[in-house]
């Protein structure tokens, strides 16, 4: 189970309604009317309590699961130091979201968490393993059907951006194409929505930085670190959005 992250807390439920919509901005979780539990698994995640959200998340059942897979996914992504304890969470996380999805079909983290954690676990085992496993279009199948079911939802373009940018530079433009339908047009234009949607989230900010050095290269190298400033003075929302400004300040004092 993910450790406690000791970072600051986000206000308490009584508060939580009213931030809703800033600190969801990134995921479009529907506020969950009328569920104690899922409300209480909300706040240990913003709060910076990954394990107890995972925990009351899973007790919860049901939307509970968003919060339990976030928790999980955010301990992984941001504060796990073992690769293979990353990638057993991302298995945990992909398993619990398509048990989500066969209960509530039309919730779109049940799809996002799928494709998100089995794009993560791509990434470890190596990205040219994964694809010829299918486990690429697996995830961007689970992606874009989030955007399906919710076109704002902001982390989903990120990973399709991501998505798309990684294949081309593992593979190449025309191979990507052909065997996996990537494309840097299609990297761009999720990038894009994006930081459209959510221009001063620092996940944003760092992951799209990334994703432009994949792009671009080199030449992308000055916005990059323009976007790692960014997001590294920006106040955060939440004890997990602080984690994303902490990479970002790493990022400046390692370039």
């Amino acid at each position: 189970m993910p450790r406690r992250t000791a970072v600051n807390a986000t206000p308490h439920r009584t508060a939580l309604q009213r931030q809703w919509a800033r600190l969801h901005v990134l995921d479009a979780e529907p506020w969950p009317r009328g569920q104690a539990q899922v409300q209480s698994a909300w706040a240990a995640f913003h709060a910076g309590d990954f394990a107890r959200a995972e925990s009351v998340g899973v007790q919860a059942g049901g939307a509970g699961l968003s919060a339990a897979n976030r928790a999980a996914a955010a301990h992984a992504t941001l504060v796990e130091p073992a690769e293979k304890a990353r990638l057993e969470t991302f298995r945990r996380v992909h398993a619990r979201a398509r048990t989500h999805a066969a209960l509530m079909p039309r919730h779109p983290n049940a799809w996002f968490w799928q494709g998100y954690a089995l794009w993560r676990y791509a990434q470890g085992i190596g990205l040219a393993r994964a694809l010829a496993q299918g486990l690429g279009t697996q995830a961007r199948t689970a992606l874009e059907k989030t955007l399906v079911l919710a076109p704002r939802h902001v982390f989903a373009h990120l990973a399709l951006g991501s998505y798309h940018a990684e294949v081309i530079d593992k593979l190449g433009p025309l191979v990507s194409a052909m065997a996996y339908g990537a494309s840097a047009a299609t990297a761009r234009h999720h990038l894009g929505e994006a930081l459209r949607l959510a221009p001063d989230a620092a996940a944003v900010l760092v992951e799209g930085a990334r994703v432009k050095r994949l792009l671009d290269g080199h030449a992308a190298a000055a916005q990059a670190q323009q976007m790692h400033a960014q997001a590294a003075a920006l106040t955060p929302r939440d004890a997990n959005e602080r984690l994303w400004i902490l990479r970002a300040q790493a990022q400046l004092a390692s370039a």
